[in-house]
């Protein structure tokens, strides 16, 4: 039987992760309120910020950045697109 949990995300009871996603306290938060549908919006979210900015993971800069973005997309209602994202027919 699948682990649930209330999603901060969606609002609402959502089959929960599998494993802790993220290193630290966030990665905790995450684990515990977040669950796998919205965790997939923001991989999505993440991968564009990656491509659309020209991050680069290994970068600890931008990975704060990832971060934050995470923690405001994820618990704090949103987190805007890049400036000038040209949003393909799939968004």
């Amino acid at each position: 039987m699948p682990r649930t949990v209330y999603c901060e995300y969606e609002k609402k009871e959502a089959e929960g992760l599998d494993f802790i996603p993220w290193p630290g306290e966030l990665g905790k938060r995450v684990f515990e309120h977040i669950g796998k549908n919205a965790w997939v919006a923001w991989l999505a979210h993440q991968t564009m910020l990656i491509n659309e900015n020209r991050l680069s993971p290994m970068d600890p800069k931008h990975r704060a950045f990832l971060t934050a973005e995470m923690e405001k997309f994820l618990f704090d209602g949103g987190a805007e697109k890049p400036a000038g994202y040209v949003p393909t027919p799939e968004d």
